[in-house]
């Protein structure tokens, strides 16, 4: 019996397609943000200028709120595995339940051990050893990238495996598992998200300040190194999607002509649709605007190269195309707007105005949430596209859901929605707060190339002046974190 018209399967999806949208935003933020911490903490044990010494305080805080929201968010993944999509777990599991392993054992493990040294020890251990620890983190997040898409990437091009009597898939050949066909194009594509999604992120706190005080060393600090971020990545991430993509057109056909709109096949050049809108059951797309020709120059880098529609393809096996369509387009439109601020910030920083330009700033503001935009609607585009199969081409989403009946599904949605708005609104909301402090400055004098402690002489501490002048008796001043 459904719910509202919407069957167990429909609610299912749904509850999956929430619970994850809410989580992958986390980790593509803390990927990139413990790269980040990473590289302030080398910057200050290699130069001794406070300025990064106090962005890395600042930024760590923020760090590990999004990184508990991440874990908490991921572990009710795996339980709706087991209540929701048991057929799916039973079948997969000997193929994906190892890698999963896998993830928590050299990646988890990594994080956990080592966030406790890195997020308590800044005074408490050696540079070096804290160094180390920062480092480990920024690796365990890598790892966890590592194992999570080679999961996803052998749903998206499975290969390596057999099936056994019980319909089971079996591991042949772990390398072709973990290494499937697709997982070098979606590991390089998604961890280069995480990094131009922290970019934005940073950048956009830095220009904030900006325009409320420019000359605050930090915010200026961490403007620019965003800004350097921002326009080497972004072309590297249109040149990594393009791979992608055509990658994705000789392993998923149907997901790269849901993405282009061709319903129809073209043997002369296949046009590329901008916009329209995709009428799946007249298989058409109505008032679209497009360049004749540039879709097969995209996608077989010749104008006059055929390309097949989704007339070629079943009528059952094709994804829901409008969704796909969009969010294609929505992840390259804010692709190509992250492409324009970097190349403004070159601008800005050759012609001197880099902390100077409060259009630049604004803009930077605006563009702050673009990075988690565009994952999600990645993430869409993947996922969707590969509808209506869980295990791209042999096991359908239809034959992987548990029995269950819709209204035990749909109070889930329902106890999901409530709980996930109520508790990581407010992990936001204070994540937002945190970032409307602005950074420290930087003591004067320190901020000069010099190591805060040289040859066994530690600087004298700063005196607090209105204790001094109260009679009180002198003590050191606490640094702003």
């Amino acid at each position: 019996m459904g719910i509202f018209g919407l069957d167990a399967l429909t609610l299912a999806r749904a509850q999956f397609g929430f619970t994850i949208s809410f989580h992958i935003v986390f980790p593509a933020f803390s990927i990139g943000l413990a790269s980040y911490l990473a590289v302030l903490e080398a910057l200050w044990l290699w130069t001794g200028r406070e300025v990064f010494l106090n962005l890395f305080k600042y930024w760590m805080k923020i760090f590990a709120i999004a990184f508990a929201m991440g874990v908490v968010s991921g572990i009710v993944m795996s339980y709706q595995f087991g209540t929701n999509w048991s057929v799916y777990a039973d079948k997969t599991g000997p193929v994906l339940g190892p890698m999963m392993a896998y993830e928590v054992l050299s990646a988890f493990f990594l994080e956990a051990g080592f966030l406790g040294v890195m997020l308590f020890g800044v005074d408490k251990v050696g540079r070096t050893l804290h160094f180390l620890a920062t480092l480990a983190v920024a690796v365990g997040t890598l790892f966890s990238a590592f194992w999570i898409l080679a999961v996803n990437s052998w749903m998206q091009t499975p290969a390596g495996h057999s099936v056994n009597a019980a319909g089971q898939f079996v591991p042949e050949d772990w390398w072709a598992i973990v290494f499937n066909p697709s997982f070098p194009f979606r590991l390089v594509h998604m961890v280069l998200a995480a990094y131009l999604t922290t970019a934005l992120v940073v950048g956009a706190t830095g220009a904030w300040h900006l325009l409320r005080d420019r000359g605050n060393a930090g915010a200026r600090t961490m403007f620019s190194m965003a800004m350097w971020m921002l326009a080497l990545v972004a072309p590297l991430q249109i040149a990594a999607g393009d791979a992608h993509g055509i990658n994705t057109l000789e392993r998923q056909p149907a997901k790269v002509m849901a993405m282009e709109g061709h319903f129809e096949s073209h043997q002369d050049g296949a046009p590329l649709i901008l916009f329209g809108w995709p009428d799946q059951s007249e298989r058409v797309v109505r008032y679209a605007v497009q360049i004749p020709r540039l879709s097969s120059l995209i996608l077989k880098h010749d104008l006059n190269a055929p390309l097949a529609g989704l007339d070629t393809i079943p009528r059952e096996n094709w994804p829901p195309v409008p969704v796909v369509f969009w969010s294609f387009r929505v992840m390259v439109g804010l692709g190509f707007a992250m492409l324009g601020l970097g190349a403004l910030s070159l601008v800005a920083r050759w012609r001197g105005a880099l902390y100077e330009s409060p259009w630049l700033h604004r803009f930077a503001v605006a563009m702050g949430p673009a990075g988690f935009v565009a994952v999600l609607a990645g993430w869409i585009t993947t996922e969707v596209g590969r509808q209506p199969f869980t295990v791209y081409g042999l096991l359908r989403t239809a034959e992987s859901v548990s029995p269950l009946q819709a209204p035990a599904v749909a109070s889930s949605l329902v106890a999901f929605v409530l709980i996930y708005f109520a508790v990581f609104g407010m992990g936001v909301l204070y994540i937002l707060r945190l970032m409307a402090h602005a950074p420290h400055p930087g003591e004067p004098g320190l901020d000069r190339g010099k190591p805060l402690r040289t040859a066994g002489v530690t600087p004298a501490p700063a005196i607090d002046p209105d204790r001094a002048r109260a009679g009180a008796p002198s003590a050191p001043l606490r640094p702003a974190e």
